[in-house]
């Protein structure tokens, strides 16, 4: 495996991309006249990792409609157990399955390097936070709230994943920033309490200590990430639990029934793959191309996928303000993207 692309590599964390401030002063020598060529490629970057984002956005909308429906045939604890050992089987077999490239002996050896030692707590929190915390509080939550009411936490997730991003990597965004992140907040707040009525209900402490969570884990998985392949820092998280999961799994449907279904089979495979894996892998290259806090404000428009997957996958009902919200939910991003 090359160096760069090695979780043992001994790379220093980048917070930032580098790129010239207001006040840099004129450049010289050799770079002094490619400007216009790694500039593209810088543009190129940054715009495959806004992709790459959404992308982990849209698969992450679907995990609440996705696990209600594992709720039709498996226990929550069940469900999320279940969840977590399937999904580390297919990291685990893909971390096995890379060939790397020829080492000095001319050989071509199978499987990902182990991270450094320095790394495993980074991928310990990524693992409490993403991979056992939040699946279980937000399961735990929609067996009494709704979608729509849980969405209220996906609402202020990219809020709290920027500052947990200032506090942790230092990453110091733009007042305007704030200022758009802040209002596309309290836009999606609004529009979520509405939907539910604006009661507050016992499954909210489930659902807050999954924001503090989430938040946590999505920061230093982004960190993780500038060092390591983002798919090799939610790979390793979810192989790093399956000692725990296998055996909580086994506890857990043998006190739990369990009903197949259809929704049932489907939900599970979606929060196991899609959620848990697969959009993982796209959200943390997402967030190392473009930074933690200008990623994460493209999860102001989350909920409103959400809502909008219950309505076809569940059949709930959205009031007229949806896409008054949805408005002034994009044009909030389109702020964080340029500010």
């Amino acid at each position: 495996m090359r160096a760069q692309d090695s979780a043992t590599a001994p790379t220093q964390i980048a917070v930032t991309a580098p790129t010239a401030g207001p006040t840099a002063g004129p450049a010289t020598g050799p770079a002094a006249h490619t400007g216009t060529r790694t500039a593209a490629p810088a543009a190129a970057t940054s715009a495959a990792g806004t992709v790459q984002a959404a992308l982990g956005v849209v698969a992450f909308s679907l995990t609440f409609p996705a696990t209600v429906w594992g709720l039709e045939g498996f226990g929550p604890w069940s469900l999320v157990t279940v969840r977590c050992v399937l999904a580390a089987l297919i990291a685990g077999a893909c971390l096995l399955g890379v060939r790397r490239p020829p080492g000095a002996d001319g050989r071509r050896r199978r499987g990902v390097p182990v991270p450094a030692r320095r790394h495993w707590p980074g991928l310990a929190v990524v693992a409490a936070g993403v991979v056992i915390g939040f699946p279980l509080l937000t399961t735990l939550a929609l067996r009494t709230s709704t979608t729509a009411h849980a969405a209220v936490v996906v609402g202020l997730l990219p809020l709290t994943t920027a500052v947990f991003s200032a506090l942790r990597v230092g990453a110091r965004p733009s007042r305007r920033f704030w200022a758009a992140a802040l209002g596309g907040a309290a836009a999606v707040v609004a529009f979520t309490a509405a939907q539910s009525g604006g009661a507050l209900t016992a499954a909210d402490l489930y659902l807050f200590g999954a924001l503090l969570v989430c938040a946590a884990g999505y920061t230093e998985g982004g960190r993780l990430a500038r060092i390591m392949p983002g798919w090799q820092v939610i790979g390793w998280a979810l192989v790093l639990c399956l000692p725990l999961a296998v055996p909580a799994a086994a506890l857990a449907l043998s006190y739990e029934p369990v009903r197949l279904s259809a929704h049932g089979v489907a939900g599970l495979l979606w929060v196991a793959v899609g959620s848990q894996f697969l959009g993982l892998v796209v959200w943390y290259r997402g967030m190392a191309a473009v930074g933690i806090p200008r990623a994460s404000q493209l999860q102001l428009a989350q909920p409103l996928l959400t809502l909008v997957w219950s309505v076809l996958l569940l059949g709930e009902h959205l009031t007229v303000a949806a896409p008054l919200t949805a408005a002034a939910v994009l044009v909030c991003i389109a702020v964080t993207q340029r500010a």
